[in-house]
């Protein structure tokens, strides 16, 4: 079967589907819709598709599926009107850049047949799958963690410094490390969060203490301005006197014990896209339209990043701690 796919946004997440998606035989890619003109057009040529300047105009191509890879606060809109035509939607997080507007979504699904997946790539990354097939096969057991996710500036592209495109900080690299830790750690239950405003004119600096619904705990860091120095990415999940410690996508070490070997998985030789999991997520993205199957990051997960995302910002603004009730399901 034959699955024709769209995209919506001609920018870096945009091309990054296109690469892999024209590498999949059963993948025709119809069209790619940007509001700009020289870079649809730029993008068009470059994998020989046509470029359109709606949504609309992508539709009549008779897509089954479409990619939405257009900044953060433009998701909400570009899904609802993709759900109105009950087609398959790939979405690259975050889902929406409001609480209100994700549970609206979430209800949105429970009654349409379609695939609906968020581009957390990450949990597709082997330094990521390594450490949590050895929690999953109990060769590890994790008590605490701290993570890092760090960005060297806001100032490429433009907009990423303006919270009117992005949501805000949180919602641009951290909110993929939000969505690990509670990968291979379980749900959080409760969020504290100190924010300041240290080099740009929005909150650039973050401090959480998170606790899990299985009693784990964890420290994260995320500042925007802590130049690009590696790794800027880096999760640090500690045992009974065991460790694992990932390096942004390229290495990952797990030290099993006081006697044990310490094993360091190297994927730095690996092609980007595989290296940091695009390649497998567009894979299972089609694996599940065509087979029937549900996507490998739902809409529930979308949710959920959401969630602590806004639960991070408002423990920020009340400068006290919140607990997390999720009040949804896909």
């Amino acid at each position: 079967m034959e699955l024709k796919v769209g995209i919506v946004g001609a920018g870096h997440m945009g091309k990054v589907h296109a690469q892999i998606l024209t590498q999949d035989e059963r993948v025709t890619l119809k069209g790619i819709v940007d509001v700009k003109e020289e870079p649809r057009e730029s993008l068009a040529a470059e994998f020989k598709i046509k470029a359109f300047a709606s949504l609309k105009d992508l539709i009549s191509q008779g897509v089954d599926a479409i990619y939405i890879t257009t900044p953060n606060t433009t998701h909400k809109d570009l899904t609802l009107q993709i759900l109105k035509e009950n087609i398959h939607i790939f979405c690259e997080k975050p889902m929406t850049t409001s609480l209100q507007d994700a549970k609206r979504i979430l209800k949105l699904l429970e009654s349409k047949n379609i695939v609906y997946q968020i581009g957390h790539n990450r949990r597709f990354a082997p330094v990521y799958k390594f450490a949590r097939s050895l929690i999953q096969n109990g060769k590890f057991t994790p008590y605490s963690a701290h993570v890092k996710m760090n960005r060297g500036e806001l100032k490429n592209p433009p907009w990423v410094s303006n919270p009117n495109i992005t949501g805000g900080f949180l919602y641009e690299s951290t909110i993929h490390l939000l969505d690990m830790i509670r990968w291979l750690l379980g749900d959080v239950k409760m969020v504290e969060c100190i924010g300041q405003k240290s080099v740009y004119e929005e909150i650039d600096d973050f401090a959480l203490l998170l606790t899990f619904t299985s009693g784990r705990i964890a420290t994260f860091l995320s500042s925007a301005h802590a130049s690009w120095i590696f790794p800027f990415e880096r999760i640090e999940l500690f045992g009974e006197h065991s460790a694992i410690v990932t390096e942004e996508m390229e290495r990952v070490t797990f030290s099993p014990g006081l006697k044990g070997e310490i094993i360091t998985r190297d994927y730095s030789q690996y092609p980007e896209l595989v290296k940091w999991g695009y390649v497998e997520e567009d894979r299972l993205f089609v694996d599940a339209i065509l087979g029937g199957k549900k996507p490998v990051v739902s809409a529930r997960d979308g949710y959920k990043s959401v969630e602590l995302v806004e639960a991070c910002y408002e423990s920020a603004e009340k400068k006290q701690r919140l607990n997390l009730s999720f009040q949804g399901d896909s």
